[in-house]
């Protein structure tokens, strides 16, 4: 072969190889003379087309996320309250904000507070509702604790502490919080430690919530009166007396 030939030789593999290379068509024609000649072309993938095809194949399947009663706030029930008679600590309020501040009020028309009555009231309720724990109640509580915010004993007022917490007598003040909104969470979470092992729904700020749930394990209280001697010590009839006083506040 001269050099002719392999020139155009060469030149005619080039093109055939350039053809192969382009993307294939189907033409479909409907040979009817009738009929308007129609043409359906199927493009084949481009290459970056198959890679993706390829790669969507492998990809991993999303996490399930998976729901754990003992550290998570999901997907919880609060069971109505719908009785004074109810002793329950988790539950939902029978009484009214109004009813809360007036009681509070009548017993005490200057509390020593940061916040007026209608706010700690509103805090109470908040964090309350956050939590499925009786906020009328725990106000009682709170207003037995502090002498109707009178304070008196070891715990100031500047400690915003309304629960009593962290105090053993003798001088010894107990924890001090920032805000009295945070010394409302921190009562009702402390409340919350007790009575489920669901972990608070925002971050822990009672000091002691770790000590009750490890000494209780899965073990809850359930009743306000579970908390004799256990909260308050003798505290004979403290959850007694705490009820006593939610149901003083359900008739104002």
């Amino acid at each position: 072969m001269n050099f002719s030939k392999a020139k155009k030789f060469f030149a005619a593999a080039v093109l055939g190889a350039f053809a192969i290379s382009l993307p294939a068509t189907v033409d479909a024609r409907i040979h009817d003379p009738k009929v308007e000649t129609k043409s359906v072309e199927r493009k084949l993938p481009t290459l970056r087309e198959r890679v993706a095809e390829t790669m969507n194949k492998f990809k991993p399947a999303p996490e399930e996320k998976t729901f754990n009663a003992f550290d998570t706030q999901e997907n919880f029930s609060v069971p109505a309250t719908v009785s004074s008679s109810d002793t329950s600590i988790i539950g939902t309020p029978i009484a009214t904000q109004q009813q809360c501040v007036k009681y509070l009020l009548r017993n005490n028309p200057n509390p020593n507070l940061k916040v007026s009555a209608e706010e700690i009231v509103a805090y109470y309720y908040e964090e309350g509702a956050r939590e499925g724990i009786r906020p009328d109640v725990a106000f009682a509580q709170a207003l037995k604790e502090t002498g109707f915010f009178r304070y008196g004993g070891d715990v100031i007022p500047e400690q915003n502490n309304y629960c009593g917490l962290g105090t053993t007598g003798g001088g010894v003040k107990g924890e001090f919080f920032a805000t009295p909104q945070l010394g409302v969470r921190a009562h009702i979470q402390h409340l919350l430690a007790y009575s489920s092992t669901r972990r608070p729904t925002m971050p822990v700020v009672d000091p002691r919530y770790s000590i009750v749930r490890q000494a209780y394990g899965s073990r809850t209280l359930g009743d306000w009166k579970d908390l004799n001697g256990r909260w308050a010590v003798p505290g004979r009839f403290y959850g007694q007396e705490i009820l006593s006083m939610f149901r003083d506040i359900l008739i104002q």
